[in-house]
């Protein structure tokens, strides 16, 4: 464990899903394309971070982790870049209920992969907790056929985002035992942004004009889901371990519902909030 922390990460962990639940919420207010809001939810949270990171002796750190390190971090920020690519195009196929569900399955892919790549062993309780969750996903998938062959392929999105998130914990884990935390986020997130612009480029997606009203979704997003929500995630990341992160998240798909309901009216079908809340017991059995 690292030294003792000057603001409890237990705190941290509240914010950061008050934060986050907002995500889906402001995308959906949004009119610009998937890519489009993921560049510049990226861009905005690295100009905010850069004044810091300069400042901050970041670029020492940057130059101190040497040119593995360097590639290290532009991957991980690659592999974020993926996950809200996928995971903000699945929230136009389907409900935020689905989508915020299936993209937080990433502690199962955090349990597998921690077994075969850090030697963790995956216990019976584990294994029940992922049956589990892939029967409540398939009763969300049954609820969502109903609706369309679209929400399949959105949930399958979400599930992709979910699978770059694992990855993207558990990098972060290791990194940040290395790294302060804007020395950490700053490069990943311009990577990502880079990654995303260059994306927008190649799908010939327009990055401009837009509307004010656009610029400032895109800020409120870089704002507070992005810094006050995976930053601060980022950070507790170094006090306490990747799963009890993962598992502590499961707070956005409630979150989320909720406002989805309150301010855009969308309530979850009755077999997607059945099938969603088997899939959140099997995640927290897992992770727990």
């Amino acid at each position: 464990m690292s030294e003792e922390p000057r603001f409890p990460p237990s705190a941290a962990i509240v914010v950061s899903i008050a934060a986050v639940s907002t995500a889906s919420i402001l995308i959906r207010m949004s009119a610009a394309g998937p890519l489009v809001i993921a560049a510049y939810r990226l861009v905005f949270a690295t100009l905010i971070l850069l004044p810091f990171f300069i400042h901050g002796g970041g670029v020492e750190q940057l130059r101190g982790a040497g040119r593995r390190g360097a590639l290290t971090l532009a991957a991980v920020g690659v592999v974020l870049a993926v996950h809200f690519a996928s995971w903000i195009s699945s929230l136009s196929f389907t409900s935020v209920a689905s989508s915020v569900i299936f993209v937080h399955a990433d502690p199962v892919f955090v349990a597998v992969a921690s077994h075969f790549l850090l030697g963790e062993r995956i216990t019976r309780r584990r294994l029940m907790g992922i049956a589990v969750a892939f029967a409540g996903a398939a009763v969300i998938a049954v609820g969502d056929l109903g609706v369309g062959e679209a929400n399949l392929y959105g949930d399958a999105l979400a599930l992709v985002g979910a699978l770059m998130l694992g990855v993207y914990i558990l990098s972060g884990r290791r990194l940040r035992q290395r790294l302060d935390l804007v020395s950490y986020v700053t490069p990943v997130y311009g990577a990502s942004a880079a990654a995303l612009v260059a994306g927008c480029v190649v799908a010939g997606a327009p990055l401009a004009p837009y509307p004010p009203r656009e610029y400032l979704l895109f800020l409120a997003l870089a704002v507070v889901p992005m810094i006050f929500g995976h930053t601060v995630y980022n950070w507790a990341l170094r006090y306490v371990e990747a799963p009890v992160v993962s598992i502590s998240l499961l707070g956005e798909p409630v979150g989320a519902t909720l406002l989805a309901y309150l301010v855009l009216g969308e309530a979850p079908a009755p077999l997607v909030l059945a099938g969603g809340l088997v899939t959140l017991l099997g995640i927290y059995v897992t992770s727990s």
